[in-house]
């Protein structure tokens, strides 16, 4: 991935200061906008657009009735776009309040097939979720992929570097309208967004995101709704499983195990587990078969982190056993306590059985 450096770069807000000056030679010097490539060098990217914005707003003050002819002229010429953009964008939020936020949401609009705008929409969102919405819902039928991009992505609820807007994560099924008219895109990247979008909703309300991939399923690309059920299936979630095709209810399966080969396991070394599933049912079934450590954390309390094991369909009477090496590797990005842990078998979000080992994490 690139670097802040190589994102909102010293070249590029040089270059930016290159494109006011000649838009706009009447309005300003343009000498904070320069200054501030030169202040960039121990910031990360967020900080850098909020540091060439300011220096932008330094030199034209007055606010968005100044701000705006000059960005729309800058908008003629095609250098302006990549990571440049940023900064605009987010001083066009940042002034763009009463009587001009509608136009101002506009601009953003426009601003956004040169770069995203989706980071300063949070600031629209903030100020006045509901109007916000209400225009978002329009971009929805543009004709720019990116607009309508836009309209998913800026309204996400958890989206990545973003500011947050409480009233999404309070409120998170408000956004649904705007994915309902999306998740059939013609866009790939529009649609992905949409999915992005609705497991950011199941992160906060599993039941609603549930019954909105529910509705969206007879038309809707299998891939988007997997995508989009991602973290509620990650946590065995049923009714996400059953939505990207497994089948098989807790009393269809009867389970013997999970038990443990290796009671006794050191760091370095391997948790060894079996165990049999068996289809009692008169019907196939399909299943997601995952296992969940139930790491000791430092209080003393369990920590469960569910692994992939396999997907299979088993047939009426049908049996499959199952043998898993688990190794126990010292890593950067986790922490190991020693004692008591155990492992079970989680099918089709369903829980069975609970086999105990002990760890010794003192290696």
């Amino acid at each position: 991935m690139p670097t802040a450096e190589e994102l909102i770069s010293v070249a590029s807000i040089q270059r930016l200061a290159v494109i006011l000056r000649a838009v706009a030679p009447q309005e300003s010097e343009w000498a904070a906008v320069r200054a501030s490539a030169d202040a960039l060098g121990p910031l990360g990217l967020s900080d850098r657009a909020r540091t060439v914005r300011d220096a932008l707003l330094q030199d034209l003050p007055g606010g968005y009735e100044r701000l705006a002819p000059v960005v729309r002229e800058a908008l003629g010429r095609s250098d302006l776009t990549g990571w440049m953009v940023w900064p605009v964008t987010e001083a066009v939020a940042a002034t763009a309040t009463g009587p001009h936020f509608e136009d101002g949401l506009g601009l953003l609009a426009a601003l956004t097939p040169r770069l995203t705008g989706e980071f300063a929409l949070r600031t629209f969102l903030v100020n006045d979720l509901d109007r916000t919405l209400a225009i978002a819902l329009t971009w929805t039928g543009n004709p720019d992929e990116a607009v309508r991009r836009l309209a998913s992505e800026g309204t996400r609820p958890k989206l990545p570097w973003a500011r947050q807007v409480p009233r999404l994560n309070e409120t998170p099924g408000v956004t649904v309208p705007i994915l309902d008219r999306l998740y059939r895109d013609p866009s790939e990247v529009v649609r992905r967004s949409v999915a992005n979008h609705l497991n950011d909703i199941s992160r906060l309300d599993p039941r609603a995101a549930v019954a909105t991939a529910s509705r969206w399923a007879g038309d809707a690309a299998p891939a988007l709704i997997r995508h989009s059920m991602r973290t509620l299936i990650k946590k065995g979630d049923p009714a996400a499983l059953a939505l990207v095709g497994f089948r098989g209810e807790r009393d269809a399966l009867a389970v013997t195990g999970p038990t443990v080969r290796t009671p006794e396991v050191v760091l370095g070394g391997d948790l060894v587990f079996e165990a049999r599933i068996e289809n009692v049912s008169r019907e196939p079934v399909t299943l997601a078969i995952d296992y969940v450590i139930n790491h000791l954390k430092a209080d003393g309390r369990p920590a469960p982190r569910v692994f992939k094991l396999v997907k299979r369909t088993l047939e009426a009477g049908e049996g499959h056993d199952v043998v898993r090496r688990h190794a126990f590797r010292p890593i950067t990005t986790r922490r190991y306590y020693s004692g008591p842990h155990s492992v079970e078998l989680q099918i089709n979000g369903y829980r069975f059985g609970q086999g105990e080992f002990t760890l010794d994490a003192t290696q």
